[in-house]
């Protein structure tokens, strides 16, 4: 039981990876002029709501198998992906707006939090292959 709950998270957090990344390039294809504000954003905010399901995924799934150290480590960004979607102002395209993206430095401000998002799945994804293996070698 406890391997295959590492193995659906190290899952989850491969494709938490690929959606970082994902972000990144987007990002920095907006910032290039490569792409428009408007696609750009239509872009991205198609993948916000399923980052914040898979993180949130990942976090109950620690919580109901009784793994606290890893629980307390996904439940900061689990709650930011919430707090992020909540905060979304009214009128707004979604987290990414085309209108604002450009403004007080949104576009530098979106590029470091996925910089960092990717810094903390690959974090993540060596703790859940090392628990993995070492599931898999107790059972």
């Amino acid at each position: 039981m406890e391997a295959a709950v590492f193995i659906l998270s190290l899952v989850d957090c491969c494709a938490l990876i690929f959606l970082s990344v994902y972000f990144i390039i987007t990002l920095s294809d907006l910032e290039c002029d490569y792409i428009n504000a408007r696609a750009c954003c239509s872009k991205l905010n198609r993948w916000v709501i399923p980052e914040m399901v898979s993180q949130c995924l990942t976090t109950m799934l620690m919580l109901v198998s009784m793994h606290w150290f890893i629980f307390l480590l996904n439940l900061p960004v689990a709650a930011w992906n919430i707090y992020r979607h909540v905060k979304v102002p009214l009128g707004n395209m979604g987290v990414f707006d085309p209108t604002e993206i450009h403004n007080r430095g949104q576009l530098k401000s979106h590029m470091k939090e996925a910089m960092i998002k990717l810094g903390y799945h690959l974090l993540c994804f060596f703790i859940y292959l090392y628990s993995m293996i070492l599931a898999l070698i107790n059972d």
